[in-house]
């Protein structure tokens, strides 16, 4: 069996960090994959998928560190689908990529070309 996914996009905001009693950072955040093609009358559409990224320990510290708003980054994880319910007691499910490599691609949805980071966790 096999559950991975890759994803190249762009951060949707800043990532928020916890850490635990233990010290173990977990860091969240999303990221916008976009896609464009040309519809049946020849007009150009771009459709937006948002993915929910896990990050955890010194992988998770790095992206505190480093990673902001608007960065694009290149992902390897694999897909964790939990449910839990709200303050209202009303359930809720969530599917995130728990992340196990990341690389900061350098670049901003402009396409500047500051210097590449890798890490892997």
């Amino acid at each position: 069996m096999l559950n991975k996914v890759i994803l190249i996009g762009n951060l949707g905001r800043d990532p928020e960090v916890r850490y635990f009693d233990n010290g173990v950072a977990k860091a969240t955040f999303p990221i916008a994959t976009s896609e464009t093609y040309k519809n049946k009358s020849g007009e150009r559409v771009t459709q937006t998928e948002w993915h929910n990224i896990v990050v955890w320990r010194g992988l998770a510290e790095v992206v505190e560190k480093y990673v902001k708003k608007g960065d694009r980054i290149y992902i390897e994880g694999k897909i964790r689908s939990r449910s839990y319910d709200d303050k209202d007691g009303v359930k809720r499910f969530v599917t995130e990529i728990v992340t196990d490599n990341l690389q900061m691609l350098g670049g901003k949805p402009q396409g500047s070309a500051d210097n590449q980071e890798s890490t892997s966790s």
